[in-house]
């Protein structure tokens, strides 16, 4: 078995050795949940590469993205609906 501990210090080695500022593993699973549902993917399939129980957990824990979903969607919408005027 792999320890944690190793795993944490060769982690950090190689953010250090690319010049990245430190997020840790844990943030380095939000970043990706927060990337992916800004990305359009679907809160459910998020919500599955998470291991999350059900999709509710996902969306309460990162709703912080959804406000500027939110717009994205008015803004294609529009889009679709008026031709861009």
């Amino acid at each position: 078995m792999v320890s944690p501990q190793l795993v944490t210090r060769t982690f950090k080695r190689h953010v250090e050795g690319a010049g990245l500022p430190w997020i840790g593993l844990h943030g380095l699973r939000h970043t990706h949940a927060t990337v992916a549902l800004k990305a359009g993917v679907p809160a459910k399939v998020v919500q599955e590469r998470l291991g999350h129980s059900s999709v509710t957990i996902t969306l309460d824990t990162y709703s912080q993205v959804l406000p500027s979903m939110r717009r994205d969607a008015a803004e294609r919408i529009a889009e679709v609906m008026f031709g861009g005027r």
